[in-house]
């Protein structure tokens, strides 16, 4: 029989010695492979994880960039990450070997959120080529592939410009204008319909899947992605991203069951059926990676791109127009001249817009809506200007550094949109403009938001006049998160 003395000192003793345990292998996965790109010295167990909560993530990365070169490495606690900075590096891993830089990170976040399922999240293979596919085909069969298509978009902008209208020039905040507005345009093609500006449960819906994007890169969700068993704490950031996303989960359950009724097998009205008739046809397929998890997480996914970066760029054009008179007077200048006071713009008339065109550019440039991007990771082994880069290693993107990037840009700190026009005041092209990145992972729906920038931006402008309230002064440095939104502001918006 052994006494309670000898007992506790047994447990404590295994107790310690586990501590140990996972002491040396935490360490020994701090430490670099052989070959591996260099990077700033860490913290013994969270490596760089602070020093990445204390500053702008991007920021951080284009600062270290400078001492360590374009393509350097971080610690995550333990998760050994390579930073993509500049232009060249980017395109050279995601142009130049997609294949190998366009998997998923293996993380305990998004195991939790998505178990690596869906479409944006999954991993290189066969759930993420169907699932791409299927949004592709969905997204020019139900959207932009439409002739009407653009009609519903300007009759979308309709909706919000009348609604801008009932605040009779008083100043109003528009994100929430501007967030159901744009969602609408995705709605479409997820529903098949559109939501009315007064719906609180989607807009609530919206403002989650926001929280979650701020979420996302707090210190919480790196040291979870760390230490995966501090999960069982009831506090911290990374319980309220999981609070959120399970009740998104339980209302897409519920919005995909309404909008999939009255269905017709084979003759889809939206995403939402044609995902279903992909699973009918593959039922019988044991590794067929159609599902009801994984239609949930694709249109959760497609709701928060199509919504969060599109309603972002307008939130900052709003913005800057209201900043910069005088760019403001240009745009409306050349929207009188090519479009007229009265019809709708239309995107044939884009072409002939060259300065409107330059200015979206300049805010997607300046602004950088989705910095980071979503996290890439090698599919196999690779090696990258000398570097030696394992299968599995996490990449970040850093697209800031790209945008910002003195070899391509001139005095990129300056918001500048001339720099998008020729001498003879035409629209050209910059090779080094990727804000909806490159590769086999780049934006599958960026026509479709060039389409939404353009129609809104010029319909608001056409008919308004945007000034900030008397003494107002805006807060020009960004909200930190996955994506960059502006911080609150009120706007003027008078009839022109």
């Amino acid at each position: 029989m052994i006494s309670p003395l000898v007992f506790g000192i047994l447990v404590a003793a295994c107790a310690v010695l586990l501590v140990a345990c996972f002491l040396v292998r935490q360490i020994l996965k701090q430490r670099r492979p052989r070959g591996f790109p260099p990077g700033p010295t860490g913290i013994p167990l969270i490596g760089n994880i602070l020093s990445l909560a204390s500053d702008h993530p991007h920021v951080y990365m284009k600062k270290q960039s400078k001492i360590h070169g374009q393509i350097f490495s971080l610690d995550l606690g333990g998760i050994s990450t390579v930073v993509l900075n500049g232009y060249d590096a980017v395109k050279e891993c995601l142009v130049r070997q997609s294949d190998v830089f366009a998997d998923r990170p293996t993380l305990p976040l998004f195991n939790k959120l998505t178990k690596m399922g869906g479409l944006l999240n999954a991993k290189y293979g066969r759930c993420w080529t169907e699932h791409r596919k299927l949004a592709v085909n969905s997204f020019r069969n139900f959207g932009y592939g439409q002739k009407s298509f653009e009609n519903k978009i300007s009759q979308e902008s309709l909706f919000f410009l009348d609604a801008i209208d009932t605040y009779k020039g008083k100043p109003f905040d528009p994100k929430h204008l501007v967030t159901i507005s744009v969602s609408n345009i995705s709605n479409l093609i997820l529903f098949g319909e559109r939501f009315r500006y007064d719906d609180n449960d989607f807009l609530h819906m919206i403002e989650i899947f926001s929280e979650n994007i701020e979420l996302a890169t707090s210190a919480w969700v790196f040291l979870y992605n760390a230490f995966p068993l501090i999960g069982v704490l009831p506090f911290g950031k990374h319980q309220q991203l999981f609070r959120n996303a399970s009740e998104v989960y339980d209302f897409l359950l519920k919005i995909i069951e309404r909008f999939s009724e009255n269905r017709k097998p084979q003759s889809p009205r939206h995403f939402i059926d044609a995902y279903l008739d992909e699973t009918e046809k593959n039922e019988r397929d044991p590794d067929s990676t159609y599902s009801t998890e994984n239609l949930i997480f694709s249109v959760g996914e497609l709701i928060i791109a199509g919504t969060e970066t599109t309603t972002n760029v307008l939130r900052w054009a709003i913005l800057f127009m209201a900043l910069y008179p005088n760019i403001q007077g240009q745009v409306q200048k050349e929207i009188s001249f090519v479009v007229g006071p009265h019809k709708l713009p239309t995107l044939e008339e884009r072409s002939r817009m060259p300065y409107t065109e330059a200015v979206l550019h300049e805010i997607l440039r300046f602004c950088n809506i989705a910095p980071l991007g979503i996290f890439h990771a090698t599919s196999r082994d690779t090696v990258v200007r000398g570097y030696s880069i394992p299968e599995g290693t996490t990449v970040i993107t850093n697209l800031y550094s790209v945008h910002f990037d003195e070899k391509y840009w001139n005095d990129p700190e300056i918001f500048y949109p001339e720099r998008f026009l020729d001498s003879a005041g035409q629209f050209v092209k910059k090779e080094a403009f990727v804000p909806f990145s490159l590769g086999r992972r780049h934006c599958l729906g960026e026509q479709l938001a060039r389409m939404e920038m353009f129609l809104f931006f010029t319909s608001l402008l056409q008919r308004f006049h945007l000034h900030f309230p008397h003494g107002f002064v805006p807060n020009l440095r960004p909200k930190l998160g996955m994506t960059l939104q502006p911080h609150p502001y009120t706007v003027c918006a008078e009839r022109r």
